[in-house]
This record gives C-alpha cells, sequence and structure tokens, in this order.
C-alpha cells in the first residue's frame, strides 16, 4: 500500500541513501525501546485528554500512569463507545472522546448493525500515517534496490463519501489519504512516483478512473518496476479489466487519442500528458493479450516488474493462486498493516512467503496491548471471544513488551484521537520479535465467515439474512434443512455461493424467480459494505444459491469424521474453505440460482438518510 512519505526533503536536497538510512535507524530506535516509548505514548495521550469526557466518566481524574489506566478504564468494543460517537456525529463539539477537535470519521469495512463504523480522527493523525508510509520503501530497498529509478504502477481509488448530520465527512481512511495535501501536493519523490496520475487516482467514476489509470500503466510499461493496489482482489480486477478492454485501450495507444467514454476534463488532461501515438506498443500489446492463455501477462507486458504490491494476508489469501498466475510467481509483497482505527506496522522481511508474513508494530504509533485468546476444542478449533470482558479478563491484558512467542492475542489500541483500550477483532499471533518490538503474523479477523474484498460477514448476519429469505419459500411448503457458504472467487469479480438442502413438502414446483427472490432477499439483508461492493464499487458480483441433493449435509458430517471430527461435537461449517469439500459440495448440486439484480445500497447511513 504505497503512499507519500511524511516531509520529504525538496529536489535540490534529496538523498535517497540519508533518507533510506534514517527510516531503517528510527525503526531500531523505537523497536529497540519498545516499551519505554509505549509508556511515554500512553502518557501523551492522557496527559492531553485528561479533562475529555469519557476518561472522566471513568474516574481517571487526570492520572497518566499505566496502573491506575488499566485499572479504571475498560477494554471497549465499537457498541460502547458509539453513543458517544453517534454525539459527535451529530455536531455535539465538547471534548467527549479528545481534546483535539474530530476533523472527520473514517468509516470502517467492520460493521455495527449492518453499517460501517465510524472512527474518530483528527488532523495530526495524517502525519502518523505518512510516517509510517516513509518506512516502507527504505526497508523494500534492502532487498530490492534500484527502485526509485522506476514508476510504480498502483491501482488507488477513492470511494463515495457522505456528511453527518452534524457537517463531518464520513469516508474510508485511503480516500481521506488521497483526496489530503499530503498525497495530492506531495514533493517530488522516486518511491511515489506513480504511473496513473493524481487526477486519475481522484476520479470519483470508477470506470474512467480505471481505464485511465491502465491506460497510462500501459503507456510507460516500460518504467514500471513495481504493481499494485490495496488489495489482492483490486489488483485482479485491474488485470480482469484489460482482458476485457484491451482492444479499446490499444486503439487509444496506436491513435494517440482518449476514447470518448472518458470524459472528466481533468482525467483527458492529465492522460493526453502522457499518451502519445506509438503503433509500435500498441503492435506489442495486442500481440501480447491477443494470445489465448493470460499466464504471465504482467511480466510479459511489464517486463521490469520485480514484485507485486498486494494485501495477501486473512481472507486475501484466496487470491494467491490467481496473483500467481497472472504474474509467473512474481513475489507478492504485504508492506504494512493498518485499519481505519490506527495505522500499525511494517513488514521487515517483505520477500517472504506470504504465509509466513509478520508485521512488527511501530511503538510510536498508539499504545497496544493483548488480549490473549483461546480456542475452543473440538474438529473447528475455533477462536473463542467474548463480547465483553469480566474483571479477570481484564486483567489479562498484556503490554506490548509482554507478549509470548507463540500465543495468540486479539489487538487492543488506544489512540491518540480518542479510542481507550479499543477491541479492534484481529485476532494476531507472536512470530517473533525485532529487537524488542513483537512482530505478529495476521490469523484472522473475528466473526468473519465470508469475505470477497473489503467485505466482512459474520455468521450471525448471514443466519439473519437466510431467515428473511425463507420467508420466499413459506408459500410452496418449502424448509430449509441445513446450509453452508462460501466465498467463490473463482470469478472475477468473486461471489457468495451458499449451498442449500430443501425439505419440500408442497405438491407446486418452486419457480426459478422465487429462487431468484430469494438470492436477492440476502442480499438486501446484508451489511452496507457488502452492498456498496455490490452496487456501486461493483468489486462483488451476484449472490448464488446452489440447491444439493437429499442427503448431502450427512455426506459432509461423513467425511468431516473421516477427518477426526467428533461425532458428538459436529454440527454443519457456516462456511467452507476446504477444497475437497468444496468439491463434494458441487458434485451434489442439482441447480443454481443467481441474484437477478444489485441490493439498494445510498453513501452515509441509514439514521441520516431518514432524516435528510
Amino acid at each position: 500500500m504505497p503512499e507519500a512519505p511524511k516531509n520529504p526533503l525538496k529536489v535540490t536536497d534529496y538523498s535517497v541513501t540519508e533518507k533510506n538510512k534514517k527510516a531503517l535507524q528510527f525503526i531500531e530506535d523505537v523497536t529497540a525501546n519498545a516499551d519505554e516509548v509505549q509508556k511515554r505514548v500512553l502518557t501523551e495521550i492522557l496527559t492531553r485528554n485528561a479533562h475529555v469526557e469519557y476518561l472522566q466518566r471513568h474516574g481517571l481524574n487526570g492520572h497518566t500512569d499505566r496502573d491506575t489506566f488499566k485499572k479504571l478504564i475498560p477494554a471497549m468494543t465499537y457498541e460502547d463507545v458509539q453513543p458517544d460517537i453517534n454525539r459527535i456525529a451529530s455536531g455535539d463539539k465538547s471534548p467527549i472522546l479528545c481534546s483535539q477537535p474530530i476533523s472527520e470519521f473514517l468509516t470502517s469495512s467492520g460493521t455495527s448493525g449492518g453499517e460501517r463504523k465510524l472512527m474518530p480522527t483528527i488532523e495530526e493523525e495524517l502525519g502518523r500515517r505518512s510516517l509510517l508510509y516513509s518506512l516502507l520503501m527504505p526497508v523494500m530497498n534492502q532487498v530490492v534496490p534500484g527502485l526509485d529509478k522506476g514508476k510504480g504502477m498502483y491501482f488507488l481509488f477513492i470511494k463515495s463519501e457522505a456528511k453527518t448530520p452534524g457537517g463531518l465527512v464520513a469516508r474510508p481512511v485511503l480516500t481521506s489519504y488521497y483526496k489530503s495535501s499530503h498525497f495530492k501536493e506531495r514533493p517530488y519523490d522516486p518511491y511515489t512516483n506513480y504511473t496513473s496520475p493524481n487526477e486519475t487516482i481522484l476520479c470519483p467514476d470508477s470506470y474512467q478512473s480505471m481505464y485511465s489509470q491502465m491506460l497510462c500503466g500501459l503507456c510507460l510499461n516500460r518504467e514500471v518496476l513495481r504493481v499494485g493496489a490495496v488489495f489482492a482482489s483490486g489488483f485482479i480486477r485491474a488485470i480482469r479489466f484489460l482482458e476485457k478492454h484491451w482492444t479499446l485501450l490499444c486503439n487509444d495507444i496506436r491513435t494517440g487519442t482518449l476514447n470518448p467514454q472518458i470524459t472528466d476534463p481533468s482525467v483527458r488532461e492529465a492522460v493526453m500528458k502522457i499518451l502519445r501515438p506509438d503503433p509500435k506498443l500498441a503492435d506489442f500489446l495486442e500481440g501480447e493479450c491477443g494470445k489465448k492463455s493470460w499466464q504471465g501477462i504482467i511480466t510479459r507486458l511489464w517486463p521490469n516488474t520485480k514484485y507485486v504490491d498486494v494485501i495477501v494476508t486473512g481472507t486475501m489469501s484466496q487470491y494467491i493462486p490467481t496473483l500467481d498466475y497472472y504474474s509467473n510467481g512474481l513475489p507478492l509483497v504485504c508492506t504494512m498493516y493498518a485499519s481505519s482505527e490506527c495505522y500499525f506496522g511494517v513488514n521487515l522481511n517483505p520477500l517472504c512467503k506470504p504465509s509466513e508474513v509478520s508485521y512488527t508494530l511501530i511503538p510510536t504509533m498508539a499504545y497496544f496491548e493483548f488480549l490473549p485468546v483461546h480456542r475452543n476444542n473440538g474438529a473447528t478449533n475455533s477462536i473463542k471471544m467474548p463480547k465483553s470482558l469480566n474483571e479477570k479478563e481484564q486483567q489479562e491484558l498484556v503490554d506490548l513488551a509482554d507478549v509470548k512467542l507463540g500465543q495468540e492475542y486479539e489487538l487492543v489500541v488506544t489512540t491518540y484521537a480518542g479510542l481507550y483500550r479499543y477491541r479492534v477483532g484481529d485476532v494476531l499471533r507472536v512470530a517473533g520479535f525485532k529487537n524488542k518490538a513483537p512482530q505478529f503474523n495476521f490469523v484472522c479477523r473475528k466473526n468473519v465467515v465470508l469475505s470477497i474484498d473489503s467485505d466482512k460477514t459474520d455468521e450471525v448476519e448471514l443466519q439473519n439474512a437466510m431467515k428473511n429469505a425463507m420467508n420466499h419459500l413459506m408459500p410452496f411448503d418449502a424448509s430449509l434443512i441445513e446450509y453452508t457458504s462460501y466465498a467463490d472467487t473463482s470469478t472475477i469479480p468473486g461471489h457468495y455461493v451458499l449451498f442449500w438442502e430443501l425439505s419440500i413438502n408442497g405438491s407446486t414446483q418452486i419457480p426459478p424467480s422465487v429462487f431468484e427472490d430469494c438470492c436477492l432477499a440476502i442480499e438486501e439483508s446484508l451489511n452496507s459494505v457488502y452492498r456498496q461492493g455490490r452496487a456501486s464499487d461493483k468489486s462483488i458480483g451476484p449472490l448464488e444459491i446452489k440447491i444439493v441433493e437429499a442427503g448431502t449435509f450427512d455426506k459432509l458430517m461423513d467425511y468431516a469424521i473421516s477427518l477426526g471430527a467428533s461425532i458428538n461435537q459436529y454440527k454443519a461449517p457456516r462456511c467452507v474453505k476446504f477444497a475437497p469439500i468444496i468439491e463434494l459440495m458441487n458434485s451434489r448440486v442439482v441447480s443454481n440460482y443467481f441474484s437477478p439484480k444489485c441490493p439498494k445500497w445510498a453513501p452515509g447511513h441509514k439514521l441520516w438518510n431518514s432524516v435528510s
């Protein structure tokens, strides 16, 4: 995830070597003194926010020491702090969570009550994010030197934003960053020298943005040394876009004219500074894109590419085989770990295998604590994460310097912007240490069963959506015996698949349109991030229901027991990922149906939309 570094030097006094050295020394210093830095960060946060309402409410009374903080301030979930966030969103400007004014809300891909969570942020956080970004390329340069001699082809996009009733902007963290002066007005830096002009990234029309970014990347194909997007899914979508539109793009390159579908004046102007008639390049691109196989298309079209920079940890790991196919096995690099709540850390071994990625948390970003995670025994080995913590569990939280190798923890943060002991919901495993700072593997996001892009659907939400769908089957005296699901990424965009085993007692055959209505009912019941992905971003395909033969879930149980599951503890999984199980389910499909249209979605929260 590449961005502009903090306080880049002017071109005249720019020294890549010196800048890299300073960044690497910073990492050495803060990791060598991790606990001292963490103490200072907490004291700083509590000192400046001593009089905010939230801390006063819990009786902190200006104390800034770690022991009193841990004794008096409980670990919080989003639901705990939501009433305060709603007050700020409605226009209350008193210091509720933070002494500094909340500048905007960052909308999380995690949801509460079906709507995106709103994370408060302050102006100075942009500087903190920029600082983390400034560490990425010096680390990368140690293992892949010479990246300052060419360009990066990154597909970066903005998403829609809304205004809260109190007038604050609410938007995703990357949209906030790309629209900030830190990004738009960044001085020249060879590490943030992209093929995409700012105007193409900031274009709100996703088709025009993708088309123009791809066109610029093709025009400058020999200068490209690295390619990427934020998520693996986004990069694959870009390659699939090229598969669909390469004839139009090649025509633009051949003639030096820009397709009239690109109507945004600022985008046209920016692209025309790069686009020149180049029949030779057009012939080359047509020759490669016209071949039957697209294996290795990235190294064929951008021959100097050294790696693919995308997130492939967590649910994004499902895209690794597709990326390997398109890139001829180029290294897949995950550079950093961040969220809407806070930016956390960097990968100090960027050329490691995706399965071995670990992130070193940078102790200056926030105050970090860790809640030990316990797994349920049995076939599922599922993670047990209580919604609210009792006193004993509160006392189990450990500091950054005290985590144990191999142990799994839920990440808890206290931020400069007013979140106190906030449970992020990410499960991390301690993989090692950099000096005195731990390095973590990302294990999973708690409770998520399905994810294609930035969407996260949990089991409860899926269950409720199923109930709504079943209403369509009641007139036919049909009921659901059992169901499971999986995220099918063999299609681009990927889509949710549900396997249904039905009991049909009625004599009337159920028409296909009823199953299609069931698909749509489920989609309408899912959270706003999913619905935005379907209706606006087009990053998720139509949901599919596959009806399976009677007895299929008994076969699934038999298979699980043959692998060692306990018959007493077995229950049908609500999501399957294991390829042999998906094959078993697919072998017993008798019919399938897709959602006939996109679910309804509008920017902002439903509460705001109803009052506006």
